[in-house]
């Protein structure tokens, strides 16, 4: 495992469908802000998107996070899964609960141009840039940031459809770039 302290920019794609979801996510901004050798840049504002996979549930209340770290991205999605446990997430150990809804869902979408492939890792996160409600806040705040084999933020939007994204009007954007 490599050495926590080269800096990257890392984006976490941020969900929630079950209880108060933009005081979820706003508390989850909080949290990763609050990483080691983490900081918060930039926030999109939160977006209600009809949920994805399993159809039959509530709509979700979605975002992107910009991070600076120091943290590897294991050690990041160790830091992820933390945060939603204690949001009340509770992630069931064969994967069957993995469309249905939550208290929240971190992704870890891209960590600066790496291409990681691990177990239980992926980045680019592997359906990144088949997906408005996480390329549309991520294309808010980092238009020109690249996805690995893909391009450019931008470049994977050309022809996307968002239709079924509402910006949530009343949150606004967090950006300490």
């Amino acid at each position: 495992m490599r050495e926590s302290t080269a800096s990257q920019v890392a984006f976490v794609g941020l969900g929630s469908n079950v209880g108060d979801g933009i005081a979820t996510l706003h508390a989850a901004l909080a949290a990763l802000d609050s990483l080691t050798h983490t900081r918060l840049l930039r926030a999109s504002r939160l977006y209600r998107t009809t949920a994805w996979g399993v159809t039959s549930q509530p709509d979700f209340i979605n975002a992107v996070a910009m991070l600076h770290t120091q943290r590897t991205p294991r050690e990041l999605l160790s830091d992820m899964l933390e945060i939603e446990r204690l949001a009340g997430r509770d992630r069931r150990a064969d994967g069957s609960d993995r469309w249905g809804p939550r208290t929240l869902d971190l992704d870890l979408l891209l960590y600066g141009d790496e291409v990681v492939d691990e177990p239980g890792l992926h980045v680019p996160h592997p359906h990144l840039h088949e997906r408005a409600f996480v390329l549309v806040p991520l294309a808010e705040i980092a238009p020109e940031a690249r996805i690995p084999g893909i391009g450019t933020v931008r470049d994977a939007m050309a022809g996307m459809a968002s239709a079924e994204l509402e910006g949530v009007t009343y949150a606004q954007p967090h950006d300490r770039a």
